[in-house]
């Protein structure tokens, strides 16, 4: 009952700030100089140009704007691309989406994978060219974009050995090198929380005891260590889906991804305003929703967390 309290709680608050998010993003978006007509109506008639912004309700006050745009999207209308004329806003969502969210989802699980084992053998290894090997990874992982070390993989992999593809998206080798490039940086993210968590668990008391009484290596790490280290690196983990599952421009624009990360920057350059609410309604909410499973992961993870 009290999780379930919480969960509602917690979705409360989440719609109370995706609408707050949503108003915010609208009314500043309003009061940006430009029209996202500019381009297009430099050549044409005063009376074509008000007819144009008649048409997509621009004339209307700010708030009467966001009132009607509120209705809709409630309706799941998110209105028509003002930079594309005749494409439904969510249409273009649901085109582009997919694709992103399968290349997020393949670079998030590389980077829970790879960061956690990486952390935990630094943590637990005796060898200290392995842990120096591990802290150098990590920090060339924090310090190179992740767009440079694309750009080193399609050199080395795609051209001289030619053992990838470099464009698309249509079979699984299409995957390897951009979900490798977008996991860089999260994997030496994680692989620093989960050492760093995992050797203040060693000096517990608890992690003593169980090396005391003879218990294995293994079962102490996955046992006791391990289940235990997992808060922060699940803490990060929700915010990092949510970004990786809206994809990246850079990277999927060097690699010829149609996804949906280029609609972030476009939609903004072009001032398009459909495009920019929805994508910022989407993103809002994943975070939100992000969050409330990570919260409730660790309370699973760890009883002493409670849900209030």
């Amino acid at each position: 009952m009290q999780m379930w309290k919480y969960i509602l709680k917690r979705l409360f608050f989440g719609l109370v700030t995706l609408f707050a998010l949503a108003a915010i993003t609208f009314f500043l978006m309003h009061e940006i100089p430009g029209s996202p007509f500019a381009g297009e109506t430099s050549h044409v008639s005063a009376a074509v140009r008000e007819k144009l912004i008649s048409h997509y309700g621009l004339d209307k006050s700010t708030g009467e704007q966001f009132v009607i745009y509120l209705g809709n999207a409630l309706k799941g209308d998110f209105g028509t691309s003002l930079n594309r004329k005749g494409m439904m806003v969510a249409d273009i969502i649901s085109n582009g989406l997919p694709v992103t969210a399968a290349l997020g989802a393949c670079a998030f699980g590389l980077a829970i994978f790879v960061g956690i084992l990486l952390g935990t053998v630094a943590a637990f290894t005796k060898r200290r060219w392995v842990s120096s090997c591990v802290t150098f990874f990590a920090t060339v992982g924090v310090s190179v974009p992740g767009f440079l070390f694309a750009l080193f993989l399609m050199v080395i992999f795609g051209l001289l050995l030619d053992w990838l593809p470099l464009v698309g998206l249509t079979s699984w080798k299409h995957y390897i090198m951009p979900s490798i490039a977008l996991a860089l940086g999260p994997i030496a993210n994680i692989c620093r929380l989960t050492r760093s968590s995992l050797q203040e668990q060693l000096r517990q008391d608890y992690m003593v005891l169980a090396r005391s009484k003879g218990t294995s290596q293994i079962k102490v790490i996955v046992r006791h260590a391990l289940k235990n280290a997992m808060i922060p690196v699940v803490t990060s983990a929700g915010p990092l889906l949510a970004t990786l599952l809206t994809g990246s421009f850079v990277v999927e624009s060097m690699f010829s991804i149609p996804g949906i990360g280029a609609e972030f920057v476009n939609s903004v350059s072009s001032r398009d305003y459909t495009m920019i609410m929805a994508l910022t309604i989407m993103y809002g909410a994943m975070i939100i929703v992000a969050g409330i499973l990570t919260d409730i992961i660790s309370a699973m993870l760890d009883p002493r967390v409670r849900l209030k």
